[in-house]
């Protein structure tokens, strides 16, 4: 009963990264959603790019570590 957990806790990890751009514009704090709306506002595209692509990035390790960790907890789950 401990796949759903794993599912959760990493569809919830991916929430909280697109999350944060709208907390740090609403609580002004700095980051990286900060950066991608100066620099969509400034029409920065090579800046954008590079943050959609890091974001993509993590998201896409975050289902890669879920993948792995599914084959952990349930031996019957086999990714030949």
């Amino acid at each position: 009963a401990l796949v759903p957990v794993v599912t959760v806790i990493g569809v919830t990890t991916a929430v909280l990264i697109g999350g944060a751009v709208v907390t740090e514009i609403v609580f002004n704090i700095p980051g990286l959603g900060r950066l991608v709306i100066s620099a969509i506002l400034r029409r920065d595209y090579p800046v954008v790019q590079g943050v959609v692509l890091v974001t993509a990035a993590i998201y896409v390790l975050i289902n890669l570590v879920v993948d792995v960790l599914y084959a952990f907890i349930d031996p019957r789950i086999r990714y030949d």
